[in-house]
């Protein structure tokens, strides 16, 4: 049965086209179409996937007649007027299964990196610097880490630290009874108390935006190492590089940046970019945890199983 036209706009894996195409959708892949251009041929469309580099907002709603669903490949439904939509009768879809795995690994890479001085005791012996004592490092085991998000990429994070006999608080405003035997489900006030590690997986909303301020670090009885996965506007950079400044912030690990196009930076946000990167209590990743081989393919898996299934129940 043909199900209409669907625009896919960004590199996904080969096996999304097949699924559709078998399914009865004809595919128009445009993975550098720019929104002017998505705007122009989305009027017949049944549906459209995005990642995080296309904005599905009113104007793009508005000229789209036929939509049924917007999909996203990956997590994260920021970059959709996720509400106007609705009221348009279009169905958004997220695909947080698909890389939830391959996030949660590389936070715990990024943690392992972090603690063990990784990445500068590399670059050292590779300009031969023998430095073992500057390069001493710190165990997961016994401390306690503060989970902020308890969904998709932050339950399975919190699987991943099992093994490492960690104390492991977690806390989700909109989720409840997930604690077990190792995962103790708790407030935000015992986080702020007892974390020696605070971990993010958060959605950027309206609630979330600028969460992490100079308020928020320090309501921490301790001093923290802060990691975040998931969006960069969660975390106020200025107050990031302050508490880091002032030692409240212990080191941080970031594959997310308030604002990761550098060819928009105005002379403070090159301050504070200049700040991180020559620090070495900083790591750095660009936007990367959710991108591995696996991760394209069960994206690609997962979406295309939920438009299905939408199509199926409809």
């Amino acid at each position: 049965m043909d199900k209409g036209k669907l625009i896919i706009t960004d590199e996904m894996h080969p096996i999304l086209v097949e699924k559709m195409t078998e399914y009865g959708f004809k595919c128009l892949v445009y993975p550098h179409a720019t929104k002017e251009e998505l705007t122009e041929m989305i009027e017949d469309a049944s549906g459209i996937i995005i990642n995080s580099r296309m904005v599905i907002d009113a104007d793009v709603i508005d000229r789209a007649g036929k939509l049924s669903f917007i999909a996203r490949g990956g997590s994260g439904k920021e970059n959709i007027d996720e509400v106007y939509a609705k009221s348009k009768g279009i169905v958004c879809i997220s695909s947080p299964e698909g890389n939830r795995d391959a996030v949660a690994e590389h936070v715990l890479g990024m943690l392992l990196g972090l603690f063990n001085k990784i990445p500068q005791a590399s670059l050292e012996v590779r300009n031969k610097k023998w430095n073992r004592e500057e390069n001493r490092g710190i165990e997961i085991k016994g401390l306690t880490i503060g989970i902020v998000g308890y969904g998709n990429t932050g339950s399975t994070f919190a699987k991943l630290l099992t093994g490492f006999n960690a104390n492991i608080l977690a806390y989700d405003k909109y989720i409840e009874t997930f604690g077990n035997g190792i995962v103790k489900e708790t407030n935000m006030d015992n986080i702020f108390d007892q974390a020696d590690i605070l971990s993010l997986h958060l959605p950027l909303t309206k609630e979330t935006a600028f969460l992490v301020d100079d308020a928020y670090i320090n309501k921490f009885r301790k001093d923290i190492y802060l990691l975040n996965s998931s969006r960069g506007k969660i975390v106020k950079t200025a107050d990031l590089v302050k508490n880091l400044e002032s030692g409240k912030l212990k080191g941080v690990a970031l594959d997310v940046l308030e604002n990761e196009d550098f060819d928009t930076y105005n002379s403070e946000e090159n301050e504070w970019f200049d700040f991180l990167s020559n620090s070495d209590k900083v790591l750095l990743t660009p936007h990367i945890a959710g991108w591995t081989m696996q991760s394209k393919r069960r994206i690609a898996e997962v979406v295309s199983s939920k438009i299905m299934e939408f199509y199926d129940n409809s």
